[in-house]
């Protein structure tokens, strides 16, 4: 009876995001999915930005289902700062403010530093970190005003300790952590806090929460199923990750319960990396 009743007082946690305004970039599929549907549970309103316009729809119906207060859907290109824009002026136009920022969008193509090109840098580059750029100058232009308001950027596991295959990946979502570390120092006086999640291998349960657009539309491309059972061999917890291992993580650190978490790390990896 007593362990039913701890369960029953972890259940009914109130993470206090019920209402709560939330933008998720990149909220269509695989881990945005996840972040998003987390978020609806709790009864958040949501702004989905997403390039695959088709999936996010299918994310934001199943979200309201879910019980959010409501779901809509920008289409966004988060290097584009007048999207950016366009997508915060969505949020704050229907619900009055932004209190939560989920810099979600990610991109990479696994191969060698010496298969690489100056183009694909540029790329990783501007959708993983310049899109973090755009859409936290916005978030911070609104919740400084409101002097209230969370951030989470989701990088790598392979930004605190290197990965093959990952170089230029790795490094910009290293990059990532200590812009958001230092993000979270300057504007703590305003009662806005900043936080990252870094997850190692997490694969989508389904194909259904891939939309075409997504790196893991191919995911034999990104991992084939014997790298997939090497990696959680190799983790201390015997598994690999799954998008709502992430959105879980994600969804603390934007509520209540974190309220005195700021300018941190944390690795949701089954133990992969263990850097203090």
């Amino acid at each position: 009876m007593r362990g039913a009743n701890q369960q029953r007082k972890v259940d009914d946690m109130d993470l206090e995001l019920k209402d709560k305004s939330v933008i998720v970039t990149g909220g269509g599929s695989n881990i945005g999915r996840a972040i998003v549907l987390a978020f609806a549970a709790e009864g958040a309103h949501l702004t989905i930005g997403d390039i695959d316009i088709a999936q996010a729809e299918k994310t934001a119906e199943f979200a309201k289902k879910l019980g959010a207060g409501s779901a809509q859907v920008v289409k966004t290109d988060v290097t584009q700062l007048d999207q950016v824009q366009a997508m915060f002026k969505a949020a704050t136009d229907k619900h009055g403010r932004v209190d939560v920022l989920v810099n979600n969008v990610g991109w990479d193509n696994l191969m060698f530093f010496t298969q690489t090109t100056p183009e694909f840098w540029r790329k990783v580059i501007d959708i993983n970190y310049v899109g973090v750029l755009n859409c936290t100058k916005i978030a911070l232009d609104i919740m400084v005003k409101q002097n209230s308001g969370a951030i989470i950027s989701i990088s790598s596991d392979a930004s605190r300790q290197g990965e093959p295959r990952e170089a230029v990946y790795g490094g910009v979502k290293a990059a990532v952590n200590s812009f958001m570390k230092t993000i979270a120092k300057e504007n703590g006086r305003f009662g806005i806090r900043c936080n990252v999640v870094c997850p190692g291998v997490t694969i989508p349960s389904s194909a259904d929460e891939v939309g075409g657009s997504s790196m893991w539309t191919n995911a034999d491309s990104m991992f084939s199923p014997e790298q997939i059972e090497k990696a959680a061999k190799a983790m201390p917890l015997r598994k690999v990750g799954r998008p709502q291992d992430v959105a879980n993580a994600v969804v603390f650190l934007a509520s209540g319960k974190a309220g005195h978490v700021t300018g941190q790390v944390l690795s949701v990896s089954g133990g992969y990396s263990m850097i203090g």
